[in-house]
C-alpha cells in the first residue's frame, strides 16, 4: 500500500528531497533532551538556544549534514575514584536535529551559563526569472 504524500501531486517537481525530510523530522520528533527555546532575533535572523548544562564546549559538536543542523553532546565519564550516594545528573549524549530550509545560514555559535546559542541568518533570495528561447526540436527529427 502507497502512502499517500502531499508532493505526490505531478505540480510538485523536484520536491522528493522535501518529503525526505518530512520523514526524518517524523522519527526525530519524540526526544525531548535537550530543552530549546527558537526565537526570532530580527526580521531575517534566528536564534536557537537548547539548556546544555553540565556539557563544556569540548563535549559538544554542530554541524550542517544535507541541510540538517545537527547538535551532538556527549560527556566524558568523570566518576572515576568517586563514590556516589545519588547519582541524579546522568552523563548524558545527545542529538539533537533541525531541518534548515534553503537559504537559512548558521552564522555562529556560543555557549554561556548551560545555554549553547546557534544564531541563523535567512539570506534574501535573489530573483530568478529568465526567458526560456523557444526553438525547433533536437536534431530536426520529427516525433
Amino acid at each position: 500500500m502507497t502512502r499517500a504524500s502531499p508532493f505526490g501531486s505531478p505540480l510538485f517537481l523536484g520536491f522528493d528531497h522535501l518529503e525526505q525530510m518530512l520523514e526524518r523530522l517524523s522519527k526525530n520528533g519524540g526526544e525531548g533532551y535537550p530543552p530549546y527555546n527558537i526565537e526570532q532575533t530580527g526580521p531575517s535572523s534566528l536564534r536557537i538556544t537548547l539548556a546544555v548544562a553540565g556539557f563544556t564546549m569540548e563535549d559538544l559538536a554542530i554541524t550542517v549534514e544535507d541541510s540538517q543542523l545537527v547538535i551532538r553532546g556527549r560527556q566524558a565519564e568523570d566518576s572515576q575514584g568517586r563514590v556516589f550516594l545519588h547519582r541524579g545528573i546522568a552523563a548524558r549524549q545527545f542529538q539533537r536535529t533541525f531541518v534548515l530550509a534553503e537559504g537559512i545560514e548558521v552564522k555562529g555559535a556560543w555557549l554561556d551559563n548551560g545555554l549553547l546559542h546557534i544564531d541563523l541568518e535567512r539570506l534574501q533570495p535573489e530573483s530568478r526569472a529568465r526567458s526560456v528561447p523557444i526553438g525547433s526540436r533536437p536534431g530536426g527529427a520529427t516525433p
